[in-house]
């Protein structure tokens, strides 16, 4: 019997940090493949209007903060007369989306990928159509990411510019005076500091009793402080019920999480930071009887197979948490195993990143999820306060923490604050992936003086031996 005829080997749905790295891979791998995506630009959210917008804000809104606020001067760098050109920064960031999504398109072109122009969705097994085309082949991957989840009761209006997510967020055309940070977590902190260090006054309201969820506790601690002693009102156990908006104005109403007073805010501008949730919506997921789980995400198997033969998903579309990398490195596995190779990813060692000043990073277990596992634990602990980097740099909040098994002293998992974590996290996550043990660290030798001398302390402390504290 004659194998069946198809347009492509491997059709990818979403151009994200998933999509567009399984289908330069796929192609790599020989195989004839497409990608649909249905924005102007590749890239997903990450390129377009999150993880490389955020960061040109960042940085920009950092060597603001260092001019203005007089920290270049006690280095022997006076400035004089510092002013904020926020439509040159906006410029600037605009100019690194707009070259990073370029050179996606460069690399389909180079590696024979066809991009569908439009929205895709199945016709049936096999069979899609994007936009006012239908083509076929015998593989399709589900990689579509995700949506700002929104919050009952409150509009999101990016154009009117007072409440707003991410996305308008990453483009006010002024300062706020007042900014409301709705949600605690990773997306809010990061740009609740950019719109701080730029003049804005920045509360932020957290229904849980401390920020990052997810994150070790010790670290969740420390993070509050830093951010409250940065200048930024912490409003923590405290949800909101409702948003009014009037005359370029926003009123809000919260109360406290367990329930209480109510309590009224009032801002120029909210930003709706409490989550994404997975794009499945418009897929036509029933016309090949594959069904969302209960929070929305598509099941796979470990080689990201659904329960549906020759449809493959990954990133924020599935479980897992909503990272760039975890979809990376999920493009390239699924890939590989629709090539017939062997495809893993081990998501025990998958980093997390915030990306405010000082960063704060983690990778594997927190001491809390370790011990609730059952297992017992030793801990290292060292302050950037002892590093000699950081103290010639005048760069010492934070700290580094190991946590190992006690038994076989394996690392568990890594938490750092410092101004580089994020940097500094890829070597614990490498080291982790190797099976290493806190003496493994400790005895690798580090280059002097270096920030990442912390991580080699702290290591040598779950054993109580760090030389310099």
């Amino acid at each position: 019997m004659a194998e069946q005829s198809y347009d492509y080997d491997v059709l990818v749905i979403g151009a994200g940090p998933g999509g567009y790295v399984a289908a330069i891979r796929a192609a790599q791998l020989g195989l004839k493949v497409a990608c649909a995506e249905s924005r102007e630009t590749l890239g997903g959210t990450c390129l377009n209007v999150g993880c490389i917008p955020s960061k040109a804000l960042l940085h920009g809104s950092e060597l603001f903060e260092e001019a203005h606020e007089g920290t270049l001067a006690s280095w022997g760098v006076k400035t004089a007369g510092v002013e904020l050109d926020l439509a040159t920064m906006m410029a600037g960031k605009d100019e690194a989306v707009k070259g990073l999504t370029g050179g996606i398109e460069f690399l389909f072109k180079k590696n024979k990928v066809t991009w569908l122009k439009g929205r895709a969705a199945f016709d049936g097994p096999h069979r899609v159509t994007v936009g006012d085309q239908t083509v076929t082949a015998r593989d399709i991957v589900i990689a579509t990411g995700s949506s700002v989840t929104s919050l009952p009761g409150v509009t999101v209006d990016n154009a009117g510019g007072v409440v707003v997510d991410s996305t308008g967020a990453l483009a006010l055309g002024r300062v706020p005076q007042h900014l409301v940070v709705i949600g605690g977590g990773v997306i809010g902190l990061e740009l609740g500091s950019v719109w701080r260090r730029l003049g804005a006054k920045v509360t932020v309201v957290e229904f849980l009793d401390q920020l990052l969820p997810g994150m070790d506790g010790e670290i969740r601690k420390e993070a509050g402080k830093i951010f409250a002693k940065q200048g930024m009102a912490l409003m923590l156990s405290t949800k909101v019920t409702g948003v009014a908006v009037e005359g370029g104005k926003a009123t809000l109403a919260l109360e406290p999480a367990a329930g209480g007073e109510r309590q009224v805010l009032e801002a120029d501008c909210v930003l709706v930071a409490i989550g994404r949730r997975p794009n499945t919506e418009g897929l036509n997921l029933p016309a090949i009887g594959l069904e969302p789980n209960a929070r929305g995400q598509i099941e796979t198997d470990h080689e990201f197979r659904t329960a549906v033969d020759g449809v493959w998903a990954i990133g924020d579309v599935i479980p897992g948490p909503m990272l760039a990398h975890k979809a990376e490195d999920e493009g390239i596995a699924v890939a590989e195993n629709i090539a017939g190779q062997t495809g893993i990813v081990n998501h025990a060692v998958i980093p997390s990143v915030v990306y405010t000043m000082p960063e704060i990073a983690g990778v594997g277990l927190t001491e809390e999820a370790a011990k609730e596992g059952g297992r017992a634990v030793k801990v290292g602990k060292f302050p950037m306060l002892a590093n000699s980097r950081a103290k010639t740099n005048r760069d010492t909040v934070g700290f580094v923490k190991v946590v190992a098994d006690a038994g076989t002293d394996r690392v568990l998992g890594v938490w750092i604050i410092s101004s580089l974590a994020g940097t500094m996290i890829a070597q614990a996550a490498q080291a982790m992936e190797f099976g290493a043990t806190s003496e493994d660290i400790a005895y690798t030798c580090h280059a002097h003086p270096t920030h990442s001398e912390a991580l080699k302390e702290a290591a040598m402390a779950v054993q109580g031996k760090p030389i310099h504290i």
